[in-house]
């Protein structure tokens, strides 16, 4: 393959090494096993992969079928080169950190740009959205450990938790620091990157 696996084709040749499947079933999976917590899938992105995946023999079709009026669906199965390229493209993931650019890391760069009590104010109510992702997400992996999941095929939603953990546990601190005086904002008209 000309460029690197997606993290949405690396999602598609697991489905399928596990079955094969139809794009509208992988779709449910998706959502089924919170894949979409931790991989983009935009409208019509799922579709677009599967046509690449196939088009570059790493999928291929199966089986095509018709029922009543609904268009056809076709049935794809991974390709032994699909499972090689996603052995090797999961490697990568695992292996190599990637340099990140999180919204959170950005706004707090620029954060002295806001009132001090405004900020904090914004802080807890991340605070408190953080909070209701972490619930939300706990009750996925229960569901999922009590439909028969193994631990294996959630570890993707603890290690999220535990990234929403430490973020909830810095906003809060972060937010405490800014209403007790332990962040200094610094003179107002003081440039980006000038020093007192």
């Amino acid at each position: 393959m000309s460029r690197p696996l997606t993290p949405l084709a690396l999602a598609v040749l697991r489905l399928l090494d596990v079955e094969q499947m139809h794009p509208y079933e992988m779709r449910q999976r998706i959502r089924d096993y919170a894949i979409d917590q931790v991989v983009k899938v935009a409208h019509g992105s799922l579709y677009h992969t599967v046509a690449r995946l196939a088009e570059h023999g790493l999928i291929e079709p199966v089986e095509t079928s018709r029922e009543g009026r609904r268009p056809e669906r076709t049935v794809y199965a991974i390709t032994e080169e699909g499972r090689d390229e996603a052995h090797s493209r999961l490697r990568e993931f695992l292996l190599r950190p990637a340099q990140e650019y999180p919204s959170l890391g950005m706004a707090l760069s620029f954060i002295s740009m806001l009132p001090p009590s405004e900020a904090a104010s914004l802080l807890d109510r991340r605070s408190v959205r953080l909070e209701a992702e972490l619930a939300a997400h706990d009750t996925v992996v229960d569901g999922l450990i009590k439909q028969g999941l193994a631990r294996v095929n959630v570890i993707e939603v603890e290690f999220l938790n535990c990234r929403l953990r430490a973020e909830l546990d810095f906003v809060k601190a972060l937010s405490e620091d800014i209403k007790n005086g332990r962040l200094a904002w610094g003179p107002p008209g003081r440039r980006y990157g000038e020093t007192v």
